[in-house]
Formats: structure tokens, sequence, C-alpha cells
């Protein structure tokens, strides 16, 4: 009887532990339902900013389509660190200057040249490629 006795005590014990872990970080589920409506603002943005640049042509349209990745980019990767901690801020700086720097580039193309050299050398300063 005593062993009966035990076991119901220590399945309590464990199921009491469980609960209580499960929702000891509401914290960490209000992160992740911001992230989520982080990610879906971020997507409709990307799509309205799509649907803009289908009225250009050419580099203009290349641009601004670069730009509007970017700016998803950017916004993802915001949401991705603010999601997580630490080292994710740094991941998305470096994801933000790589999704800027490949929009410069595409502005680059409109030049020729000596411009066109000195407008990719400065994007390379300007986003540390």
């Amino acid at each position: 009887m005593r062993s009966v006795f035990t076991q119901i005590a220590c399945a309590a014990a464990v199921c009491a532990l469980a609960g209580a872990s499960y929702g000891a970080d509401p914290a960490k589920a209000r992160r992740e339902q911001e992230y989520k409506a982080a990610v879906a603002h971020a997507d409709a943005d990307y799509q309205a900013a799509k649907t803009n640049c289908e009225n250009l042509r050419g580099n203009d349209k290349d641009v601004c389509l670069k730009d509007a990745k970017a700016a998803r980019v950017a916004a993802l990767e915001d949401a991705k660190a603010r999601r997580t901690s630490g080292d994710a801020v740094a991941s998305a700086r470096d994801a933000k200057l790589d999704a800027k720097y490949e929009a410069a580039k595409q502005r680059c193309d409109a030049l020729e040249g000596a411009a066109k050299d000195a407008c990719i050398a400065d994007a390379k300063l300007k986003y540390r490629q």
C-alpha cells in the first residue's frame, strides 16, 4: 500500500513541476506572438512594395525590388533578434548590412566606368563588405 501512495505522490509532483515549467515563461510566449506578427507585417509590406515596383522599368524596377527585399530582410532580422537575444542581434545587423549592400550595388548598375567603380567602393565601405 505504501508503494502505491509513493508512486501517486511522485506522479503528482512530476505533473506539478511540468505544469509549472510550461507556464513559467509568459514573456517567451509573448515574444513568439510578437515575432509572428512582425513576420506577417514584413511580408505584407514586402508584397505592397513589390506591387509598387511593377510600375517601374529597367534598373529603376530592379533597384525598387532590391530596396523592398532589403526592407523585408531588415524587418525579419529585427524580429528574430527581438525573439531571441545577444548573438541574434549581431546576426541581424550583418544580414541587414548585406541586404542594403545588394540594393546599393543595384543602384550602381545605372552608372558606368569610374563612377560605377566609385559607387561600388563607397557601398563596400558603407555596408562593411
